[in-house]
């Protein structure tokens, strides 16, 4: 079943892949890592001006990494919105997914998380760097691959 979104994409050229509703009725659409700028732009020129949220998975281990934006379209309060959830897949090797902070500013500290947490890096983003995780730190601790590394807390420093 096609959701309204999907339609309107397939209606204006625009490539996508429905990935169906979520349990609560939420039309999802997966956009590929190279259109998700230009898309984002169409989206909020459609009316989707409210980034509920941002977050990124791992998929399975060694396999594709993924970036998750929930987008609000208000008209006219919050009750009457229409909701829509993007899914844009990556590989863990070089993950590069087009930043949309110069479309919706809400995103800056969410991508910066899921680039400290599972090293999505995210294009023109203005601030690519560490928000949880020391500067130091190896590795991405989200990624199901990951290995602790082994590291001894100095205990009762005076």
């Amino acid at each position: 079943m096609q959701g309204r979104l999907s339609a309107w994409l397939v209606k204006h050229e625009l490539v996508h892949r429905s990935l169906g509703f979520d349990y609560q009725g939420i039309e999802t659409l997966q956009i590929k890592p190279g259109d998700w700028d230009s898309v984002a732009v169409i989206l909020y020129a459609y009316g989707y001006n409210y980034l509920r949220a941002q977050c990124a998975y791992d998929v399975a281990p060694g396999g594709l990494l993924a970036s998750v934006y929930h987008l609000a379209r208000i008209e006219s309060g919050i009750d009457q919105s229409e909701e829509v959830r993007i899914k844009v897949f990556v590989p863990r090797k070089n993950p590069r997914i087009p930043s949309v902070f110069w479309v919706w500013k809400s995103v800056d500290f969410q991508e910066r998380e899921s680039y400290d947490m599972l090293g999505i890096h995210y294009d023109n983003h203005p601030r690519p760097k560490r928000i949880l995780m020391p500067e130091s730190w190896v590795g991405w601790p989200l990624r199901k691959d990951y290995i602790t590394p082994h590291f001894y807390e100095i205990q009762d420093a005076r």
